[in-house]
């Protein structure tokens, strides 16, 4: 009886120390910060591939070390467990932006908005995405959806009025920085947007 009681006691004991350890790892992983998080990502994945969670903080981890491709691979990873996850298509598509592959970024994006088609932000992005491109109209029309489905989205309004100084349509730039300083006084891209549009306009204007 008394080795029975003992087995059963290790047994808990060894139970514990595994959930806590996991529990340590979870918390270190999904802070997504350093190779710590990258390594705690790495155990929780070697308890258990299919770790949707555990992809997605190893890649976000792996973008903020600039590391591309690794990122690209997780975040595939977390769409192949998690196939309607917006989230890591929106990141992977921020992954492919920064190899400058638009082309895979707005299929990404394609993806996000045809899960969710009121996501204001995923317009925000593919828009942002066109505007990196030189497809000017394409990034109006994305940015022109986000403001409408969120009048207050001051970035949105800013990227607009980028994609219109970059389109040489000074009258609706400085309107949408102007509309984005009205909703962030403090907004310093909108102010350096206005700033470099108004120099370019003849004097009284």
């Amino acid at each position: 009886m008394y080795r029975v009681i003992l087995c059963a006691a290790s047994a808990l004991l060894v139970a514990v120390t595994v959930a806590s350890a996991i529990a340590d790892d979870t918390l270190v992983c999904t802070a997504a910060e350093n190779d710590e998080s990258i390594a705690a990502c790495g155990r929780l994945l070697a308890r258990d591939p299919n770790d949707r969670s555990a992809h997605f903080y190893r890649g976000t981890a792996y973008y903020l070390k600039r590391d591309w491709d690794r990122a690209i691979s997780d975040f595939s990873q977390a769409l192949r467990i998690a196939p309607n996850d917006v989230l890591s298509y929106a990141d992977r598509a921020e992954a492919y932006r920064a190899k400058r592959d638009y082309d895979h970024a707005i299929s990404d994006m394609d993806e996000a908005i045809r899960i969710e088609p009121t996501w204001a932000e995923a317009y925000k992005i593919r828009g942002n995405f066109y505007k990196d491109k030189g497809d000017y109209d394409r990034a109006i029309a994305d940015l022109d959806r986000a403001i409408q489905l969120d009048p207050e989205y001051v970035v949105a309004y800013a990227l607009r009025g980028e994609a219109f100084e970059a389109k040489n349509d000074p009258d609706h730039a400085i309107a949408d920085f102007d509309e984005a300083l009205k909703l962030n006084p403090s907004f310093a891209a909108a102010q350096r947007g206005r700033e470099r549009v108004q120099a370019l306009l003849p004097r009284g204007k």
